[in-house]
């Protein structure tokens, strides 16, 4: 039986114009981070929360995910070097053999870093505005898979975060690595991502008199990193000292945020519960 590959070779290019490059990664983050902020608008309404601080939020999570993801990237996987280099942690250059730097954009943001920053955002977001903190994270984890889906889509585009060598039908060919059928985790994630946000949005949608306090928090960082857990196991290994752990580095940031999403979902209950008038 012959089985035609899909054969993946995007440029990650978009477009470049006098040096300027568009490219697909930064379309799909930015894309979804505003289909993101056009459902929590709607979301704001249902809540009867003025729209403008909406704007705050979109501020604060922009700046947590970002600075997060980057900073996660570079102190969980390479942080020897980037101590060593501290401007490459927090700028788009690289140094070069002559001493000089050069321009090469963000390569490398941690997920599991841009949860935690953004986390850290909405609490300062939350202070600042006197919004209840447990109600704004409540509120974020309604979208946030949605961002993870986008983010995934990216990393398709770039052909990075690679499967292992498969002969599924479905594998992809990354010509840009090699020319192995592989599983296409990126997909994969994105899909469980694209899942989680419709089974998080319906329950918000029908049932959010009785899940409240912390609840779509929880199942939301649960699920996200639940199916990010089980997907590691058919990932190529990122970093070279990987290769010798019986769990990636991935997996084992994962625990910790399962851990808090399932005690939230724990909580949310029995509060919501318990706040219930008697009959």
């Amino acid at each position: 039986m012959i089985i035609n590959f899909i054969h993946w070779d995007i440029d990650p290019e978009i477009i470049n114009v006098f040096g300027i490059s568009l490219r697909y990664y930064g379309v799909l983050f930015v894309g979804g981070l505003i289909l993101c902020v056009y459902i929590l608008n709607w979301i704001f309404k249902k809540e009867n929360i003025p729209l403008d601080k909406l704007e705050k939020l979109s501020i604060y999570g922009l700046i947590g995910i970002f600075a997060g993801a980057r900073l996660g990237h570079c102190l969980f996987y390479d942080p020897s070097y980037y101590l060593s280099n501290p401007l490459e942690m927090l700028l788009p250059i690289q140094q070069t053999a002559g001493g000089g730097y050069e321009f090469i954009g963000y390569q490398g943001l941690a997920s599991h870093g841009g949860a935690l920053g953004l986390i850290i955002a909405l609490i300062i977001y939350a202070k600042r505005t006197k919004e209840s903190i447990i109600k704004t994270i409540d509120l974020i984890a309604v979208v946030a898979p949605l961002v993870g889906c986008f983010i995934r889509l990216a990393n398709l585009m770039n052909s990075e975060i690679i499967g292992i060598p498969t002969r599924v039908p479905w594998a992809f060919i990354f010509v840009r690595e090699d020319n192995l059928p592989r599983h296409p985790a990126q997909l994969y994630e994105a899909i469980s991502y694209l899942a989680i946000f419709g089974l998080i949005f319906y329950l918000y949608k029908t049932k959010r008199d009785k899940l409240q306090n912390g609840f779509f928090f929880g199942l939301s960082i649960s699920l996200i990193f639940i199916a990010r857990f089980v997907i590691e196991f058919i990932k190529e290994r990122q970093e070279p000292f990987e290769e010798q752990m019986q769990l990636d580095m991935g997996q084992l940031l994962s625990i910790p945020f399962i851990i808090v999403g399932l005690v939230f979902v724990i909580y949310g209950l029995i509060k919501t519960k318990n706040n219930e008038p008697s009959a």
